[in-house]
């Protein structure tokens, strides 16, 4: 293959155009002309593969010359005592095509260049649509700063002089020297809680699936901590220079400049093809840089995951060196001048100052079962707070040791079974074991899904990322912080037999993600061959292995299942069969759902996941061979509203005459709290003849807000209709719907909604006056009904439009046939639910309940539905119309809401 012949560096201006440019005759227009010509010699460059170190500090030098043609054009060059001074990433000499161009005005104390001309410079790289962010600050001013503000200083150290007088710079570069501020040591502990607060943002991991490739773990900030550290304490100013300061060797150079080098060319062509400065990877540029990278191969999500792991690679890298390069800093920088406080593990460890470290170079050579004990030791001892540096490297070039002799040997086998029980930080270890690559290649199949993409909106991590943030929350279910949000969680955790099997189950549920096929029953395999491998009992493998091939029942049933149903609860009891089983699947259900997407865990999951335990609890007890009726159920509900009611005064007859006239289902599939407000709201309502809202919140603070509305009104074809498009315009989600009616043809009719996610607004239960507004809308369009298509013709949002896929719609048969239960699967978008109520309304069909599953960028609903007359929906030919009609109506819809 024949490599084009490429310049010794990328172009800049000719004499006779910086000439040009500095004449205070030349225009804005003509100034862009000129820097456009030369920047799209830089995009050509890039798509013909030049080297991308090259390209970025060669447009920097580009911008250079352009910041000095327009300081000049504005006449600052005669001014005396001022200086123009890159800083940031600018003063790194680092550009990439949209990013900001910082800039300092600097000012010898006491002196005034002309006002008049640094704002007309200023003013001319405005017009001239640069990104430039300036200050204008004197060299006292800009000590004072830097002495107080870590960003400051930072900013300063990568400063470097444009034009004017270079001694300004010089003065300034002397008054925020280590020995008058921010010495090594302060600065580090400064970045490094910077760095930390930083990752926590991005919930500490590198696989979020729409990464940010600059902010988040592994970004090119980390890459730049790195810098600013070695520069700031070791004054070097190449990084090349750590090589011969033993803190990192030829090979770790290497990696690191190539993952850096990787990264570069991927924001460079983010920001070439956005047209902006854009440092996040989302969805939708991700298909797009594919091609540009060379993925053109017909299966568009293949593309999109071999460009990722590209990525994935890059950033792990630059983490593990971070990592590496971090601790060394600290054991040079902070411990080095402590007493050494050596704590004898065995032979082969020793704990000094907190960190651990092994006795001699050779220890893992000798004994490879060793890169295992470091982490079983690391769990049993409170004290350790880290692995030292040279430690880690050690273990990291002895990683070809694992093979699969070492992986079946018993002694290894059983280490690890120990670091799954480890008192102490085990998911730090099994996170450090990813990071520096051993647990990839203790467990293979653990390998193949290390930034393996999830192709939807539900979850926000690569499959590994996800898999050890499960296991993580498992662990955080022991701490007491966890009992106000989790309280079943945080006590079922303390009563499961062995712990540990859930960790294992955690950690392979997932296993099988990307092979093709059901996940779930893959993984099965894979879970019994480790513990089988790991020599654990039968009846440990079979729980296990079980819960890995059922670990979705459970948030299946509760979201997509009317859990209120005594038919449903009994048929999932008889799938989880005794209350060990039930605590094991609750906790791994419940770890899963907030490791997907910590916004997915709101008020209603988590009411919707604590009935389903409960009732299968007492489903359990009962026995699965006394199944509790329907009727028995109603008894008890009305029972328990009856209780209430007397508790608040409420005459007993009042509230009986009420019931008589609501249909048997609603006390069927209502608790008895539901059923006494309802009944109260109605009692109070009387004798209105306007329609009856009420709302009342679920949850508290510790979840997203999420409420129910309970309307009473006549009966009316439009309800659902128009219910579902006023949620829609007041940016609220519908998330579950029942309705009954009464002899006397009313309607009840409660709703579960809650805030939209992108919707800015305070939650729900938190806002009395926007509940107030509601109520009266609700009311307003309930009475007298208007046009709702403004709803229907909202724009869908960016992170929705990436994912559209045809709609399915089909009926379902059920245990007992009450109404025709109609499934729909379709691409999330805004006023869907009212256009399908709008469907029903057309095709004279009457909704009696609907459960709403929103599951990232698509949702799965069932909707129960007869004709208006009450009858089941049993002819072929109509059913099949009904469907046919939905889905292209529905397909229609998707595509339009689009454009």
């Amino acid at each position: 293959m024949d490599f084009p012949a490429f310049p010794d560096a990328p172009p800049l201006f000719s004499e006779a155009e910086k000439l040009e440019m500095a004449s205070a005759k030349t225009g804005a227009k003509r100034f862009r002309e000129l820097i456009n010509e030369k920047t799209k010699s830089y995009d050509d460059l890039f798509h013909d593969l030049y080297p991308i170190d090259k390209l970025v500090k060669g447009l920097s030098r580009l911008y250079d010359e352009v910041m000095q043609a327009a300081w000049q054009r504005a006449g600052l060059d005669l001014e005396k005592g001022v200086a123009m001074i890159a800083v940031g990433g600018y003063g790194r000499g680092e550009l990439h095509p949209k990013s900001d161009i910082d800039l300092l005005i600097l000012i010898r104390d006491g002196a005034e260049p002309s006002a008049e001309k640094m704002e007309a410079f200023i003013t001319f790289l405005w017009d001239l649509k640069l990104d430039v962010g300036h200050s204008v600050r004197s060299v006292s001013q800009c000590a004072e700063l830097a002495a107080n503000d870590v960003t400051v200083i930072t900013n300063l150290i990568e400063s470097r002089n444009l034009s004017g007088d270079p001694e300004l710079l010089a003065n300034l570069k002397l008054k925020i020297d280590v020995n008058h501020m921010w010495d090594g040591r302060s600065f580090y502990r400064a970045k490094i809680a910077e760095q930390e607060e930083r990752h926590a943002k991005y919930q500490n991991t590198a696989y979020n699936l729409e990464p940010n490739i600059k902010e988040c773990p592994g970004g090119l900030r980390d890459m730049q901590v790195i810098d600013w550290v070695a520069k700031r304490h070791l004054h070097t100013h190449r990084l090349s220079a750590l090589i011969d300061k033993e803190f990192l060797s030829e090979d770790e150079y290497i990696q690191l400049k190539g993952a850096v080098a990787s990264i570069w060319r991927i924001r460079w062509a983010l920001h070439m093809t956005v047209g902006r400065k854009e440092d996040r990877l989302l969805f939708d540029h991700q298909r797009t840089l594919a091609k540009i990278f060379g993925f053109d191969d017909k299966d568009l999500k293949r593309n999109v995951e071999r460009f990722m792991q590209g990525y994935y690679q890059s950033v792990a890298a630059i983490q593990q060196l971070n990592d590496l390069l971090l601790q060394h800093f600290e054991e040079s920088f902070l411990l080095s001048e402590q007493e050494p406080d050596i704590e004898i593990v065995n032979e082969r460890f020793q704990i000094v100052n907190g960190q651990l470290e092994i006795r001699s170079p050779d220890v893992f050579q000798k004994t490879p079962s060793a890169m295992l004990e470091l982490y079983k030791i690391m769990g049993e001892h409170d004290n350790i707070q880290g692995i030292r540096a040279y430690t880690m490297r050690a273990l990291r070039d002895n990683l070809d040791l694992v093979d699969d002799d070492y992986r079946n040997t018993p002694e290894n086998t059983q280490l690890f079974l120990d670091i799954i029980a480890s008192p102490y930080r085990m998911t730090r270890a099994l996170r450090s074991m990813k990071h520096i690559g051993l647990l990839g290649r203790y467990l293979p199949e653990f390998a193949s899904i290390i930034g393996q993409m999830q192709h939807d909106l539900f979850h926000i991590y690569t499959v590994d990322a996800h898999t050890l943030q499960l296991v993580e929350n498992l662990r955080r279910f022991w701490l007491p912080e966890s009992r106000a949000k989790f309280p079943i969680s945080s006590q079922t955790i303390r009563h499961v037999p062995k712990v540990e099997l859930l960790y294992i189950a955690g950690l392979y549920h997932d296993i099988a993600k990307g092979r093709g096929g059901d996940h779930s029953e893959l993984g099965c395999v894979d879970a019994r061959e480790f513990c089988e491998r790991h020599n654990l009992s039968k009846r440990e493998t079979d729980l296990i292995v079980w819960l890995v091939r059922h670990h979705l029942l459970m948030s299946v049933t509760a979201q997509r299942k009317d859990i209120s149903d005594p038919e449903v609860i009994w048929e999932f009891a008889s799938i989880v069969k005794d209350q060990e089983h039930l605590d094991y699947l609750f906790l791994l259900t419940v770890a899963d759902i907030n490791a997907t997407n910590p916004t997915m865990w709101n008020s209603w999951r988590a009411a919707l996941m604590r009935q389903l335990y409960l009732e299968t609890k007492r489903a359990l007890r009962r026995g699965l061979d006394s199944p509790i009726d329907a009727e028995m159920q109603s008894d008890e509900h009305k029972q328990r509203a009856l209780e209430i009611l007397i508790e608040r005064n409420i005459d007993m007859i009042d509230a009986e005459e009420i019931w008589e006239k609501i249909e048997e289902e609603y006390f069927i599939r209502s608790s008895g709290d539901e059923i006494a407000w309802n009944t109260e709201a109605i009692l109070k309502h009387r004798p209105s003849t306007k329609p009856l809202v009420a709302i009342s919140s679920l949850g508290g603070r510790n979840f997203s807000g999420a409420s129910k509305v309970f309307i009473y009104t006549p009966i009316a074809s439009h309800l659902f209709a128009v219910t579902a498009a006023l949620f829609e315009q007041m940016g609220l989600t519908i998330l579950d719907a029942k309705i009954n009616t009464t002899t006397d043809n009313y309607s009840l009719d409660t709703f579960v909604v809650m805030e939209n996610l992108d919707n800015n607004d305070t939650n729900l239960y938190l806002d009395k006056d926007r509940i107030e507004i509601m109520k009266e809308t609700l009311i307003e369009q309930l009475d007298s009904p208007s046009l709702y298509e403004s709803v229907i013709k909202r724009f869908t949002p960016r992170h929705l439009k990436i994912f559209n896929a045809p709609s399915t719609v089909h009926f379902v048969s059920q245990p007992e046939e009450v109404w025709s239960a109609l499934e729909v699967t379709a691409p999330d978008r805004p006023g869907l639910l009212a256009m399908i109520g709008q469907f029903f309304m057309e095709q004279k069909l009457m909704l009696h309940k609907a459960k709403i599953a929103t599951l990232g960028e698509r949702v799965e609903d069932t909707f129960y539905i007869t004709e208006d007359n009450g009858d089941l929906i049993t002819d072929p030919v109509r059913m099949d119309h009904l469907c046919n009609t939905l889905k292209d109506s529905i397909d229609r819809f998707s595509q339009a809401t689009e454009q």
